[in-house]
């Protein structure tokens, strides 16, 4: 057992998102999202929300590295935590909705779903939006989980990734409800991004925003304070797009020393080609 996952046991243009005030609402079990967000507020220079490229490189830096609490936004709503049974128990690592033409995939990392000594992991949900004991967006029993033989046969920490599939809810799948964030790869080992996810010992998820650099030619990594147990899983988000209101995975927190033994510095596995042929399968 890793330091973060018995913490657990125990607990740039993403930066505007956060600023405009955008939230999500569902009805609990997995209703249609109401999305709302604040006024905008042109300015001479026609930016919305009165963001110009000056003050929003002013903001990025502001919050480069610093780790506070999520807010509840649309986002940010794409993640969630990963739960045994059911939100009565304790959450141990986190997930996040990603596009697939069966709209019903999360990733995650594979040690949260598959111990290569005894197989899957059942009985795992997946709740995103999850505060303080609230589902704002409902229950995701997880029914299938894709994960590399390199993970199954020796726990290859260059592909601990997994892809999930989730059970519809109330005749909708989980994108259906939230949408979701786009996966990227071979996108190169420094990219500004965001982590979102969800501390073994809080009910609220956290956010730091940093640039990656290069552990390996097959591992990332990041430096962000307290990203303690549970937060393995944890997408790594580039690109913003201000229409969807969403980005691009192009990692999660896992791969050397399963997402690391210190709080302050998170890894994941190169998202490649192995990544990309893993969710090929995920998504047959």
């Amino acid at each position: 057992m890793t330091r973060r996952e018995a913490a657990a046991a125990a607990g740039a243009v993403l930066v505007l998102l956060a600023a405009a005030g955008c939230t999500t609402a569902a009805r609990p079990g997995g209703g249609t999202p109401t999305v709302t967000s604040a006024p905008a507020s042109p300015t001479a220079s026609g930016n919305s929300h009165g963001w110009s490229k000056q003050r929003l490189k002013g903001a990025i830096a502001k919050h480069t590295g610093v780790t506070r609490t999520a807010k509840p936004n649309v986002l940010n709503g794409l993640v969630g935590a990963v739960f045994t049974r059911n939100a009565d128990g304790d959450h141990f690592c986190t997930a996040s909705v990603v596009d697939s033409a069966g709209l019903n995939l999360i990733v995650t990392a594979a040690h949260c779903v598959w111990d290569p000594k005894l197989g899957q992991r059942s009985d795992l949900v997946f709740i995103p939006g999850y505060r303080n004991g609230d589902t704002p967006s409902g229950v995701w029993p997880l029914v299938a989980v894709t994960v590399d033989n390199g993970w199954k046969d020796h726990a290859d920490p260059d592909v601990d990734v997994a892809f999930a599939v989730v059970q519809a809810q109330n005749g909708q799948q989980v994108q259906q409800v939230l949408g979701a964030n786009k996966l990227g790869v071979n996108r190169g080992y420094q990219l500004p991004v965001r982590i979102t996810g969800y501390p073994g010992s809080s009910d609220v998820p956290i956010t730091c925003s940093n640039n990656t650099t290069e552990q390996s030619p097959t591992q990332v990594r990041i430096d962000c304070p307290d990203y303690t147990g549970g937060t393995s899983g944890s997408p790594w988000v580039t690109d913003f797009d201000p229409d969807t209101r969403t980005g691009t995975v192009v990692g999660v927190i896992g791969g050397y020393q399963q997402g690391g033994d210190s709080p302050d510095t998170s890894y994941s596995s190169y998202f490649g080609d192995r990544v990309q042929v893993l969710y090929d399968r995920a998504t047959q």
